[in-house]
């Protein structure tokens, strides 16, 4: 059997303030829902046995209308071309108590025919059936307690066992995503018992088990995943081969990196511009990030943004991202604060939330005020006792 793994879909997802003419839809969204169904489209004209989505197809519980609209649409093509999909719910898209509907009991109640749809959720294991291959669906649980108890409840077939299941394998436990309901696979449940361990939740590209690999998302979700690898995975269960797809997905391009020592602020818009024309055609409604490198602030803040707005213009979002040479978050990295520098770990959890650039700026300098704030008087209380 042939399967094609998909995961972190987050359809709903909307960010970067830019609407759509056409639609009047936030331009992200809108192209997350087009990708998504062109991703689809290329699934089929692979014929594959089966479509395996290891959650977070929705980015929210209660999902927008078009975003519903886009799941029945890419199920309704799925069916008409004869491959069952497989789901389990992911963190982001599952229900959180016994009385909140789960949003797949709208995608079970569409209509489809026997076997065209299987679904996971509300902390329920699923035991699918398919030719000689049982999947064992595991979605996203309550708790962590809940993974090992579907676990020990499993029955294994003597043919092919596959394990579609949502969360993060104990070796990645020091890159968590820090969202709600995140929740530890242990050794135990990332069994060598089944031939293919299907993951989601962790949005690179990246096998964690000889028998155990993650998709990634088919987005980029925030900045943090510049360097992640996009798309699908295509599975041979026979031979166990596993081979990255690419699929359909707003590019997230990296302009590089400008020295800004010594630099006037027009300088450092100059550069700036540059790396954009030589990027080229690429930047067109894409994601992208230059840093700054020893910025000094008072330069930063002389940045002429104007400037800048044609370029930002035709891409979907244009992020600067600054190191500044004067920063006083440079003492965070001293061994009494474990070389944490928190100024920078908070602003990259503001990045992660997708605000407005105006409250994104605000939250960032408020934030990081307070930080400096309760640092200073952390060291001054360090220097009394010496």
């Amino acid at each position: 059997m042939k399967i094609i793994h998909i995961a972190d879909t987050h359809l709903g997802l909307s960010a970067f303030n830019r609407v759509d003419p056409e639609t009047g839809m936030n331009l992200r969204e809108q192209l997350i829902y087009d990708n998504f169904l062109a991703a689809i489209d290329q699934i089929i004209g692979m014929r594959p046995d089966a479509l395996v989505h290891a959650g977070d197809l929705f980015h929210q519980v209660k999902p927008k209308t078009r975003a519903y609209t886009t799941a029945l649409d890419a199920l309704c093509r799925l069916q008409d071309a004869g491959i069952p999909a497989i789901m389990v719910a992911g963190n982001h898209s599952m229900a959180k108590t016994r009385y909140t509907a789960s949003p797949f009991e709208v995608l079970e109640r569409g209509g489809y025919r026997a076997g065209d749809l299987y679904v996971a959720h509300h902390n329920r294991y699923r035991r699918v059936e398919l030719d000689d291959t049982v999947f064992h669906l595991i979605p996203n649980m309550l708790r962590p307690e809940g993974y090992r108890a579907a676990f020990d409840g499993i029955e294994f077939s003597p043919g092919t066992n596959v394990l579609v299941t949502h969360g993060l394998a104990s070796n990645l436990k020091d890159r968590r995503l820090h969202t709600v309901a995140e929740h530890e696979l242990d050794a135990t449940v990332l069994s060598d018992r089944f031939d293919y361990i299907a993951l989601g939740h962790f949005h690179d590209q990246v096998q964690v088990a000889d028998n155990a690999w993650y998709s990634g998302s088919l987005e980029f979700c925030n900045y943090g995943e510049i360097g992640d690898t996009k798309g699908g995975l295509a599975v041979d269960l026979a031979t166990g081969t596993v081979e990255g797809i690419d699929l359909p997905h707003t590019p997230m391009i990296d302009l590089g990196r400008i020295n800004c020592d010594g630099l006037s602020a027009r300088e450092v818009v100059d550069e700036i511009l540059m790396a954009v024309d030589d990027a080229g055609k690429t930047t067109f409604q894409a994601i992208c990030q230059v840093t700054l490198d020893g910025i000094r602030r008072e330069t930063r803040r002389a940045l002429d943004q104007k400037a800048l707005l044609g370029a930002r213009s035709r891409m979907l979002d244009l992020k600067l991202r600054v190191i500044t040479v004067d920063d006083t978050a440079q003492v965070f990295r001293e061994d009494t604060l474990a070389g944490l520098d928190y100024i920078a770990e908070f602003e990259r959890f503001v990045e992660k939330e997708h605000l407005a650039p105006g409250d994104e700026e605000y939250v960032k300098k408020t934030g990081s005020r307070i930080l400096r704030s309760v640092i200073e008087r952390h060291r001054e209380g360090e220097n009394a006792s010496e």
